[in-house]
C-alpha cells in the first residue's frame, strides 16, 4: 500500500514539474503504463499524408487506440509540433472522450463529434484539427498523444492547451504516442 501511495505520489510530482517547465504535458516520465495509438493514414515515425496538413484537405486522420486501464474515467487527445520555431505548436485537442470510445474517424473535426467530448482551441486560434503546416524545406515531427484520466475536465469547448494541461495534470493514469514527420516542398 505505501509503495503504491508512494508511486502515485512521484507521478503527481513528475507531471507537475513537467508542466511548470515547460507548460505542456509532453511526455510525463513516470507513467509506467502504456496504451497503443496508430492511424491507418501513417505508420509511427513516418510521414503524415498530404491530405493532414495545409497542403492537402487540412483534415484530421483516423485514430485508433487501445489500453486504458479499467478505472479511466475519460481520455483526452493533443497533437502538436515541437519542432515549430516558436516552440511547442498545439494542432488539436480533444478532451473528455468516452472511455466507450476507441477511435476517432478520419476528418473528426468537421464530423458528429463523440457524445461528451469537448474539442479545444489550437494555437492557429482555430477551434479543432488544424493540419502541419512546417515552413518550406524544414521536417517536423508531429506527436499525437493519447491519455486516460481518473477524472473527466470540468472546462468548457474551446479550452486552450493551458488550461487543458493544468486540468489533467495530477490525474493522467496512462498514455499512448504516435508520431508523424511532414516537410513542406
Amino acid at each position: 500500500m505505501y509503495r503504491m501511495l508512494l508511486h502515485a505520489a512521484l507521478l503527481c510530482v513528475a507531471i507537475a514539474a513537467v508542466v511548470l517547465t515547460t507548460g505542456s504535458v509532453m511526455s510525463p516520465p513516470d507513467v509506467h503504463k502504456k496504451m497503443s495509438l496508430s492511424s491507418p493514414a501513417f505508420k509511427d515515425g513516418q510521414p503524415i499524408p498530404a491530405d493532414y496538413t495545409c497542403d492537402g484537405k487540412n483534415i484530421s486522420p483516423r485514430l485508433n487506440w487501445t489500453g486504458p486501464p479499467a478505472h479511466t474515467q475519460s481520455l483526452v487527445l493533443i497533437v502538436d509540433d515541437p519542432d515549430a520555431p516558436s516552440g511547442v505548436w498545439t494542432h488539436w485537442i480533444v478532451f473528455n472522450l468516452s472511455t466507450d470510445t476507441s477511435d476517432l474517424v478520419e476528418n473528426y473535426t468537421k464530423s458528429s463529434p463523440a457524445p461528451g467530448a469537448k474539442q479545444g482551441t489550437n494555437d492557429f486560434k482555430k477551434f479543432g484539427y488544424g493540419g502541419p503546416c512546417p515552413p518550406a524545406g524544414k521536417m517536423h515531427r508531429y506527436f499525437f498523444r493519447i491519455f486516460a484520466l481518473d477524472t473527466t475536465l470540468n472546462l468548457p469547448v474551446g479550452a486552450t492547451r493551458k488550461e487543458v494541461d493544468a486540468a489533467m495534470a495530477k490525474h493522467v493514469l496512462a498514455m499512448g504516442q504516435l508520431m508523424g514527420t511532414y516537410q513542406r516542398k
